[in-house]
């Protein structure tokens, strides 16, 4: 397996504010990386600086051998935190439109997730709960098959049943073989049985990182029980 990623000293600056301070992290294919800490630790910062949206201020970001570009936005699949789909759009129309932007957009694996995620394809956004909203993003993301798949706090603010969807769904429809995933989020408990690798940023500093289960054997705890240790 091949690196995916590479982060070499990665530093982003907004005035005098360092939101990432000196990152390092290489991803291989088949890996699923839990990004941890809490809100205002740079965890959004890092994911749009790997999906190319803002440049770093030190060091570099390199995406199977190439920078963030056109090209490499090619092959990465984002889930922002923040909506991106028109309130009238019903769940077919959202998947059309979305899908039209994509060579690797899956229509059947689209149609897979969208019974799995217990949605109604004429449903408009603007009638969805929280939850069914964020299962409908989840959709549109995992559809793809992007090289490279960012999560941006997929659980936050959903109630549980969407919770368990949104993790089932991602462990049955992704590319063990030829992808690698980061989800970055502050909810650790349920989502971490997905982690093989973690990083733990703290004011924009990787201050842990390593194997999922040889952290857990470290701590004699889970990877929340590790979360509680660092930043409580």
């Amino acid at each position: 397996m091949g690196n995916i990623l590479e982060l070499q000293n990665v530093k982003k600056r907004y005035g005098t504010r360092w939101a990432l301070n000196g990152v390092d992290l290489t991803l291989e294919e088949g890996e699923i990386l839990g990004l941890l800490g809490p809100n205002g630790s740079g965890k959004s910062t890092m994911l749009k600086l790997i999906a190319g949206l803002i440049r770093p201020t030190e060091g570099s970001v390199s995406i199977n051998g190439s920078r963030p570009g056109p090209e490499a936005k090619a092959h990465i699949a984002m889930l922002p935190d923040a909506d991106h789909i028109y309130g009238w759009m019903t769940v077919k129309q959202a998947i059309e439109y979305v899908s039209g932007f994509y060579e690797d957009f899956d229509h059947e694996k689209a149609d897979r997730f969208i019974e799995a995620m217990g949605l109604d394809t004429g449903m408009t956004v603007a009638h969805m709960s929280k939850g069914m909203s964020e299962r409908l993003k989840l959709v549109l993301v995992m559809a793809r098959n992007a090289d490279l798949i960012l999560l941006d706090e997929p659980l936050g603010g959903i109630d549980p049943t969407s919770r368990d969807k949104i993790i089932s769904g991602i462990a049955k429809e992704y590319r063990w073989e030829h992808s690698a995933m980061i989800i970055a989020t502050h909810l650790v408990r349920d989502i971490e049985p997905l982690f093989e690798r973690v990083l733990f940023l703290k004011n924009g500093q990787g201050v842990l990182y390593g194997s999922a289960d040889e952290l857990r054997a470290r701590y004699n705890g889970s990877i929340e029980d590790v979360f509680k240790e660092v930043f409580i």
